[in-house]
């Protein structure tokens, strides 16, 4: 089943059950909405990995909302990012422990033998698409700084 279908028969389970499935449905929905824009906009049917970097994308645009939120003691909405951000991961794979994203950053940085902080442009375009879906751009970026020692 691909994740379009996933998406769809969620939403269909999400509509059966009325009250407690309010947010999910909603989600849902602000998920199928992005995938079809995106579509039109390249005018093309996505893939799965295509439909993955959109929702990654929405999980990102609500990080980073979550950040503003929390700056201006906004609990509740704080709150409701994260539920939709938890209901979006469900069809995200499996994320990259901070530790596999720091191996795989020490593997790269080795892989095309970068030597300090002017290299990072070059580490961030290998590595990226090995991370992309699976692991936060922030914090990949952070781990791979860190190691080139900047």
């Amino acid at each position: 089943m691909s994740l379009k279908d996933r998406l769809v028969e969620d939403m269909k389970v999400a509509m059966k059950a009325k009250e407690e499935g309010k947010v999910r449905l909603s989600v849902i929905r602000m998920a199928r909405a992005a995938i079809k824009n995106a579509e039109i906009d390249k005018r093309i049917e996505f893939s799965d990995e295509q439909v993955i970097e959109v929702l990654a994308r929405e999980v990102k645009m609500r990080r980073d909302s979550m950040e503003e939120f929390s700056k201006a003691n906004r609990p509740d909405t704080v709150k409701a990012l994260e539920e939709e951000i938890s209901v979006l991961m469900e069809y995200l794979p499996q994320q990259l422990s901070e530790g596999e994203i720091r191996q795989l950053a020490q593997e790269t940085i080795a892989e095309v033998g970068a030597q300090g902080p002017k290299d990072l442009g070059k580490v961030m375009g290998k590595i990226t698409p090995k991370t992309k879906g699976r692991a936060d751009g922030k914090l990949v970026n952070q781990i791979v700084r860190e190691l080139l020692g900047s």
